[in-house]
């Protein structure tokens, strides 16, 4: 099942970056983007941008990697303090 759900995320991520167009067209532009990345282009950066994140969780999740990676960034925030 994971490796089903990993496929299908891998697609979406695939599919924003190779179809950004038609997300701007869809979504419209974003004042943060534009303003922040790369000139006129800064929408478009995002939209690829976060297709590939949702490839990298999407392949993390597949091959069971994503929950020692989430502890690794995230797992000093809920260990107990010793005393």
């Amino acid at each position: 099942m994971n490796i089903f759900l990993g496929l299908i995320g891998v697609a979406v991520g695939a599919l924003m970056v190779i179809k950004t167009e038609w997300l701007l067209s869809a979504f419209g532009r974003s004042s943060w983007a534009e303003a922040n990345l790369s000139g006129s282009g800064g929408t478009r950066t995002l939209y690829k941008l976060i297709g590939i994140l949702f490839i990298i969780i999407a392949m993390l999740a597949m091959t069971g990697m994503l929950g020692n990676v989430v502890l690794g960034i995230f797992g000093r925030l809920f260990v107990a303090p010793s005393q």
